[in-house]
C-alpha cells in the first residue's frame, strides 16, 4: 500500500511489460469476437512525468524517453510491431514531447475496438480515485477498489470468455513470487484458456530462479518466459531487469519478441553491450 508507481513509471520495465501487452492484444483483434482484458493491479492510469515525483527519480528518461527518441531509426520489422505501443504513448502526448505516461489499463483502452472491455482493479484509496475518474463515463471500462489478488476469484472467467489477465504487483514484499504462483493457479482453474501475463523484477536471481522452477511444477500447459535486463548482475541485489510469463501466448509471440528485443535490449541498456534478453519456454504443449 505504501508503492506508488509514479516514481518509477515509464521505466525500461514499463516499456517492454507494455509492448508485450499491446502486442498480445493486436493479436487478439484478430478475431472479431470481444474480449476483456482485467488488470489486477491498475495504479493511477495516467502518470504526470513533470511531477515532483517522477522528476525526483528521472526513471521514464531512460526507458520511454530512450525509446522514443530511438523509434525514428528502428529496424521497419521492429517498428511495425511496436507501433501500437508507441501511438498508445503518443495519445497521452497531444502537443507533442513526453509529458504523460499511460499505464497498463490506458494503453489497453487506446488500442481496444468498440466491442472490447477493460476491467481495472487497484485498492490503494488514493490512486483508485485518480483511476475512477479517468475512466468515469467510459462504456468500456469498469474500475473497482479491490484487491487485485482477490479479483482473480471474483472476475474469471469473463463473461466474453475471451481475455487477457495482466498481473503486475508492486513486489513490496519478496512473497510476491508465491502470491503471483496463487493467483495463476487460481486463475488457470478457472479460465485455462486465457491469457495470463505475470510481470516479475529481476533482482533477487534466487528467488527468480526458484519462481520458475516452481511455475513448471505447476504443470500448466503452454508458458513462455521472457525477460529483458539492462545491465548485468552484480554483486549486489539491484534492479538489473524484468520478466514476463506468458500462459497461453499468441503462437506468433515468440518470434515477434525475437525481432523486437534485440532492438530494445540495445536502446535501453545501461551501458553498451550490457544489456541482455531471453525468451524460452517452461511448458510446452
Amino acid at each position: 500500500m505504501n508503492y506508488r508507481h509514479i516514481f518509477h513509471a515509464g521505466n525500461f520495465a514499463d516499456v517492454f511489460k507494455h509492448i508485450v501487452l499491446a502486442r498480445v492484444i493486436a493479436y487478439m483483434q484478430n478475431k472479431d469476437a470481444a474480449f476483456r482484458v482485467l488488470d489486477t493491479h491498475a495504479g493511477l492510469g495516467l502518470y504526470d512525468l513533470s511531477s515532483d515525483q517522477a522528476q525526483k527519480t528521472g526513471e521514464w528518461k531512460t526507458g520511454i524517453g530512450k525509446v522514443m527518441e530511438a523509434a525514428d531509426r528502428a529496424p521497419a520489422d521492429v517498428l511495425a510491431l511496436i507501433s501500437p505501443y508507441l501511438d498508445a504513448v503518443r495519445s497521452s502526448n497531444r502537443e507533442g514531447g513526453i509529458t504523460q505516461y499511460p499505464g497498463s489499463p490506458m494503453i489497453a483502452r487506446h488500442l481496444f475496438r468498440k466491442q472490447d472491455r477493460l476491467t481495472a482493479l487497484e485498492l490503494h484509496p488514493e490512486d483508485f480515485d485518480v483511476l475512477h475518474a479517468q475512466f468515469e463515463g467510459d462504456v468500456q471500462a469498469r474500475v473497482t477498489k479491490l484487491d487485485g489478488w482477490l479479483g482473480i476469484k471474483s472476475h474469471l472467467p469473463p463473461k466474453e470468455r475471451r481475455g487477457i489477465v495482466l498481473v503486475d504487483p508492486p513486489f513490496e514484499v519478496y512473497h510476491e513470487f508465491f502470491n503471483i504462483l496463487t493467483a495463476l493457479k487460481e486463475g488457470h482453474k478457472r479460465f485455462a484458456t486465457g491469457t495470463f501475463l505475470l510481470w516479475y523484477p529481476v533482482k533477487h536471481r534466487k528467488g527468480v530462479a526458484e519462481f520458475r522452477e516452481e511455475l513448471k511444477a505447476l504443470k500448466i500447459p503452454r508458458i513462455l518466459d521472457t525477460s529483458l535486463e539492462v545491465r548485468s548482475s552484480g554483486a549486489d541485489v539491484r534492479f538489473d531487469g524484468s520478466g514476463m510469463i506468458v500462459v497461453n501466448p499468441p503462437y506468433t509471440l515468440e518470434s515477434e519478441l525475437r525481432t523486437i528485443l534485440p532492438w530494445l535490449s540495445s536502446v535501453l541498456e545501461f551501458k553498451k553491450g550490457s544489456g541482455s534478453y531471453a525468451v524460452n519456454w517452461l511448458a510446452g504443449e
